[in-house]
């Protein structure tokens, strides 16, 4: 499941890239206003605005959507981490306990 969505993720990521490098700026139609000819959409000058509008919102849904679900399922897993198995290095031992193991050495020894 998660390789068929992060396969939907790239697409989808390549497809939006494509569709805002199609459109024009807002400047390039001032040019055209003013007798530059005609501007350089794909699709003419007035056809393009709402398809690429329409495409570029559903490109940017579906990546916002999958976006989310990856990142969900990401967050779920639980993993063993190495340092989680490491145990903490004793540095000194407190005062009660070389007591208590001075008293059983030498209980031991008298016997």
């Amino acid at each position: 499941m998660s390789i068929l969505l992060i396969v939907i993720h790239v697409v989808v990521c390549i497809a939006l890239i494509m569709i805002v490098l199609l459109q024009t700026g807002k400047g390039a139609d001032m040019g055209a206003a003013f007798g530059g000819g005609s501007s350089q959409t794909l699709f003419g000058s007035t056809g393009a605005s709402t398809f690429l509008s329409k495409a570029t919102t559903a490109a940017a849904i579906v990546f916002m959507l999958t976006s989310l679900t990856l990142a969900y399922m990401a967050g779920g897993k639980v993993t063993k981490s190495v340092v989680m198995d490491a145990q903490v290095p004793i540095e000194q031992q407190s005062q009660q306990s070389q007591a208590q193991d001075d008293a059983a050495g030498s209980d031991t020894k008298s016997e």
